[in-house]
Formats: structure tokens, C-alpha cells, sequence
């Protein structure tokens, strides 16, 4: 079949957007970046590929809160070309300030009636967090994090700390196998600051929708595709790969298989 094709969606401020394009690169599949002004012009562009990602960064500059602007952008002009690309059965990543907008539109949770049923807000320190971070994957039925147990990668966010607005609806998540990634500590542990770097709920560090097909994090795998950009490497031996290298591997293979 044809190589698999990402599309890679930027606005401005956005800044990770060329290190999805050489992830997906390195494991053989293809990537285009595009501005979502050009998308908004032709919605049909988005039938021509099976990932679409929304990479880390700080789009229209985090005003109002962290993704919200891009959030309602998505909402106001390509609603109808998500719930299509979706409903085709492709697959949708959101990194950091990606996760930000995807849930602040509705693409992880739908809103019910009363409004949002979670969000990521303001850390709980009180400032930006950039540090390594663990994670512990339970992956259920998400094909991004087949065969990924713990994993190493760097955060670098303000607005990190998943809350949902009611308890229910955090342990109706996990129940419904949606918690796919929670931060742990070096030896697979829960913690408290900064193995959670930001104080979310449950330690949750990403999500997945209801089918699985569409995931959000904060931490950044695009920002550990090789072994040397581990602080660490010269002191624990270096590994093939970076620990972020398979998620982008396993949305490829989702399509090669």
C-alpha cells in the first residue's frame, strides 16, 4: 500500500512541528506540515492522509488560556472535516499544547450539557515545568502505545495538570480504559512532585478517546527520538532509540498492517 502520510497541523506560535515531520521520517512513513489557514480553505485536503497531529508549542500564544483559540478555531471552521476524518477511522495526535486544543475542542471527551468534562490547567507549582519525566502505559485499545510499557520523555509546559470537573468522570475514564499514560517514577511508582511535574488528577498524563484511535499527552516523545538527546545516555548506556520513537512507529504500522 502507499506510505503512510501524516499531516501536520501548525498555527501560529506553534514550534514542534518539524520534529513530528522527521519522526515520522525515521520510521517510514511521510509527513506535511500545514498552516490551518490553508486547511480551513480546502477541508477535502485532509481525505489524502490517515494521522493527523497537533504538535507542542504555543499557539496564538497561549492568549486567553493554553490551546483555547485554536480550540474554537477548529470548532468554528473544520468541525465537520474532524467528525469525517474520524469517522474514517484515522488517527488523531495531540503533543502538549496538541492535547490542550484537542480536548478544549472536544476531539478526547464531548462535552455534555453542562460543559467540558475536564481540562488542563495551570501546574501546580506555579511555573513552567521543563524536566524528564516516566510514564506508565496502559494501552488498551490505542494504537499509538502498542507494546509501550514505561517510557522516558521530557515535559515542557505551564498549563499541564489534567482535572476533570466532577471525580466521576475521572474514574469513569480510567474504567473505560481512556487513562493510557500516567507519570510514575523511575521504578514504575506513583508520586508527587515532580514525578507528577504538575499535580493532574491521577497522575494522568494523557488520554485517548472512546475508540482509542485518538490520543493526547503532554510530554513530548518528538523530543526523544534519538538516544543522545537523553540527559543521561553517557551514564546509562545508549539504546537504539528514543523512547518517543515508537509511538509515531506504531500510528505507521497501524496502516501498513
Amino acid at each position: 500500500m502507499t506510505t503512510p502520510h501524516a499531516l501536520i497541523l501548525r498555527a501560529p506560535g506553534t514550534n514542534c512541528d518539524h520534529e513530528v515531520q522527521t519522526a515520522f521520517e525515521m520510521v517510514g512513513g511521510r509527513g506535511t506540515r500545514m498552516h490551518l489557514n490553508a486547511l480551513r480553505e480546502n477541508p477535502k485536503q485532509l481525505r489524502d492522509y490517515q494521522i493527523l497531529v497537533l504538535p507542542g508549542g504555543f499557539s496564538y500564544g497561549d492568549d486567553v488560556a493554553a490551546g483555547k483559540v485554536q480550540a474554537l478555531y477548529m470548532q468554528h471552521f473544520l468541525a465537520d472535516a474532524m467528525r469525517k476524518f474520524r469517522d474514517a477511522e484515522k488517527l488523531i495526535l495531540g503533543i502538549c499544547n496538541g492535547f490542550q486544543v484537542m480536548l478544549k475542542a472536544g476531539l478526547l471527551m464531548p462535552p455534555d450539557e453542562d460543559g467540558a468534562l475536564a481540562t488542563l490547567t495551570n501546574n501546580d507549582s506555579g511555573h513552567y515545568e521543563d524536566r524528564w519525566i516516566h510514564m506508565q502505559a496502559t494501552p488498551g485499545k490505542c494504537p499509538f502505545l502498542k507494546g509501550v510499557d514505561r517510557v522516558t520523555m521530557p515535559v515542557g509546559h505551564g498549563e499541564g495538570k489534567f482535572v476533570c470537573r466532577k471525580e466521576w468522570i475521572a474514574k469513569g475514564l480510567d474504567q473505560a480504559g481512556q487513562v493510557v499514560l500516567r507519570y510514575v517514577d523511575a521504578s514504575g511508582k506513583p508520586g508527587g512532585y515532580p514525578v507528577n511535574p504538575n499535580g493532574a488528577q491521577d497522575d494522568i498524563a494523557g488520554i485517548c478517546d472512546a475508540t482509542g484511535r485518538a490520543l493526547g499527552l503532554m510530554p513530548h516523545p518528538d523530543r526523544h527520538l534519538f538516544p543522545t538527546q537523553h540527559p543521561q545516555w553517557t551514564r546509562h548506556g545508549l539504546k537504539s532509540e528514543g523512547d518517543g520513537l515508537r509511538i509515531f512507529r506504531n500510528a505507521v504500522e497501524f496502516f501498513k498492517d
